[in-house]
């Protein structure tokens, strides 16, 4: 039984791709499997994949592009390894990664999946560090925290664990699902807060991962406008998990401030967790009032719900009347006054030229006058007849 199964993606990166495959085949831990998956290459990556001939890899490859290669890979029951780790054909392994993680998750049977801290690395392999990204350096660079407080960090502030860091226990994914079809941005992370509700994750503090940062934001992960905006919905549709924490146990351990709405006749989970959804102050600010606001409307059309709510916490429709007005998640009124602003602003420019158009005028018409043309005259006779220092001023 091979101990590790690693999955490495192929796409277009030729250039990278050699020194990818080595660093893993020169790893101090040698049971593993080295899966390559090639999603439809264009340039050079399938000939140099075919140009190894190590006996731990295998290869294959996919005549047209199709996204899915590590869903396909673990559900296929092909895979021999204890422990899954990922790799992308772009960046590079430390020589110890596998030994380190491996050598943890033997010892630490509560925990599913150990990831590392990162080196952030540019084209050519150099340290990354760029002033407009400075947060970039340390990002993944993360204590140590229990499934409860990772939870309340992936709610309040997002993802800060790297992917291709990852060592996780196949019996996690079978345990807890695979990537979500339709999260382009957010998949791994989905699989993180769906991973914490069962287990514990660690991060080595150990920089045994090399992240290459691509130039002109061609990460898949980098910060585009499409990116950007695909980011919004797939939040939204990533909080859909915290449904699952169902006890007021579990939803105090993830969020104290639950303890605001404890009573000795009970608890509604979905109401609970629509509120704090609403009064903590996330990064996803307007998403997650968005999700708080759906979980407080679905439980004020339920009427047992509704009838429990208002007997437990006061809560009823006009309360939710007046959150719904407060919480603008469309941002409608924020754009319509920035759209009033921005159109005062353009007012006032305008009335500005115009004004200067009036002076200029003025000017002109002033030079074209009888006066000025005699004023004129004077002062060259003045400057040809008169002494500089005797003249009128």
């Amino acid at each position: 039984m091979t101990r590790v199964s690693v999955i490495l993606t192929s796409y277009n990166h030729a250039k990278y791709l050699r020194e990818s495959i080595e660093s893993v085949l020169n790893q101090t831990y040698a049971d593993f499997e080295l899966i390559i998956g090639d999603d439809a290459s264009t340039d050079e990556s399938w000939e140099i994949i075919q140009s190894f001939t190590d006996p731990r890899i295998i290869a294959y490859r996919h005549e047209t592009t199709r996204m899915g290669i590590i869903n396909e890979l673990v559900l296929s029951g092909k895979l021999r390894g204890d422990y899954i780790a990922i790799h992308h054909s772009d960046d590079v392994w430390e020589a110890q990664k596998l030994e380190k993680q491996v050598a943890f998750l033997d010892d630490n049977p509560q925990v599913g999946a150990i990831f590392t801290n990162v080196l952030l690395i540019g084209e050519n392999g150099e340290p990354f560090f760029d002033e407009a990204q400075s947060d970039q350096k340390t990002v993944f660079d993360q204590p140590y925290r229990t499934r409860y407080e990772w939870l309340n960090y992936f709610f309040c502030v997002g993802n800060a664990l790297c992917h291709p860091s990852v060592l996780i226990r196949r019996a996690c994914y079978e345990d807890c699902g695979v990537y979500r079809h339709g999260l382009l941005q957010l998949g791994d992370f989905d699989l993180w807060i769906r991973l914490c509700l069962k287990y514990e994750i660690y991060t080595l503090p150990e920089k045994l991962f090399r992240l290459r940062v691509r130039a002109n934001e061609t990460n898949a992960s980098a910060n585009r406008p499409d990116s950007r905006i695909r980011r919004q919905f797939e939040f939204l549709k990533v909080l859909d998990n915290y449904r699952n924490v169902l006890t007021f146990d579990e939803l105090l351990k993830i969020f104290p401030s639950a303890a605001d709405y404890s009573r000795l006749e009970g608890f509604d989970a979905g109401f609970i967790l629509g509120m704090i959804s609403l009064e903590t102050e996330t990064f996803y600010g307007s998403v997650t009032h968005l999700f708080g606001l759906t979980l407080l409307f679905e439980a004020l059309n339920d009427p047992d719900r509704s009838s429990r709510i208002a007997a437990l916490y006061g809560f009823t429709q006009k309360d939710f009347a007046e959150l719904s007005a407060r919480y603008d998640v469309f941002s409608f009124e924020l754009v319509a006054n920035l759209t009033t602003q921005v159109a005062d602003q353009t007012q006032e420019i305008k009335s500005l030229i115009e004004e200067r158009n009036r002076v200029v005028q003025n000017l002109l018409e002033i030079q074209g006058s009888r006066a000025w043309k005699l004023v004129t005259a004077f002062r060259e006779i003045q400057a040809r007849l008169i002494p500089a220092k005797t003249r009128i001023k």
